[in-house]
């Protein structure tokens, strides 16, 4: 399931760990000797998708040598609380120095591959896809977006240079719908897509006459998504977002949407309760 390049990865983790260690370990490097080694493991705590085991047995591989960290479930997985994710046996001042980051990095994106999933299971049955939007945590935005993958997300597009996207400051400043997009033809490539954010139908009706390719629903109610699906008519795809909960994201696929595009997947979830426990794992 790993997809993020290497020189990433580590890139992300050594700053992590930059930050955690900036000379030595006051505590691990005064009471334990270079030569004491110890058993652990990760075992969860919650139930949901794990994501980011790759990702953890790379931390302890950059803090020091030694460890052997044998993989027991892998990305995309279904967990259960209790379950044991990894083994561990090696110098104990890399265990413990390696833990805290590991675990961050591996509770955040197991929670994210977790809501990503709950959402997924919640329009099950319609033509809806989930994805992500760009509000994700500085630095780490390839594996906030590999998360929502695990989950069985879609990513939206990764950076400004992805994709022309025109979101209503964009319309405002240049006048309107039309000339906005008569303008990004004539400079962006053959391989670029157009998406226009609309936020009302006639702006819906605007985006199609310009022949937009994609057209976000911008917090629009039910039945007026509802009635943007009857004007299109397959014309362009249509991402529903804005607002959207647990509670109305069912709701919102029914209307026939394409996309429902969620900003919380990444920039607000809940961290996966995941902990390192010392000695043998249990049978």
């Amino acid at each position: 399931m790993m997809q993020l390049l290497q020189s990433y990865v580590d890139e992300v983790i050594l700053r992590a760990l930059h930050e955690d260690i900036t000379g030595m370990d006051v505590t691990t490097d005064f009471l334990l000797s270079p030569e004491h080694e110890s058993d652990a493991y990760l075992m969860a705590k919650d139930s949901g998708v794990l994501c980011g085991i790759e990702i953890a047995k790379r931390v302890f591989d950059l803090v020091g040598e030694g460890v052997t960290f044998t993989t027991l479930m892998n990305d995309g997985s279904t967990v259960q609380y209790g379950d044991i994710l990894a083994v561990m046996h090696g110098p104990t001042r890399t265990l413990l120095k390696a833990e805290r980051t590991a675990l961050n990095l591996l509770q955040h994106l197991s929670g994210i591959a977790t809501e990503t999933r709950r959402c997924v299971d919640i329009v099950a049955g319609t033509k809806a896809s989930i994805a992500d939007t760009r509000k994700c945590m500085v630095g780490i935005r390839a594996m906030q977006k590999y998360a929502v993958r695990c989950g069985g997300g879609k990513n939206h597009r990764f950076n400004l240079s992805d994709g022309a996207m025109l979101k209503d400051n964009h319309i405002d400043a240049c006048g309107g719908i039309l000339p906005a997009i008569t303008q990004l033809r004539e400079h962006i490539g053959h391989m670029v897509r157009i998406e226009v954010e609309v936020r009302t139908l006639d702006e819906l009706r605007e985006a199609l006459e310009a022949k937009a390719d994609i057209i976000m629903l911008d917090n629009m109610d039910n039945d007026t998504m509802k009635e943007a699906v009857r004007i299109t008519d397959g014309r362009a795809m249509l991402e529903a977002s804005g607002g959207i909960t647990h509670e109305t994201l069912r709701g919102a696929a029914e209307t026939g949407v394409d996309i429902i595009s969620i900003g919380a997947l990444t920039h607000s979830v809940k961290a996966f309760d995941i902990s390192m426990k010392w000695g043998k794992a249990p049978r």
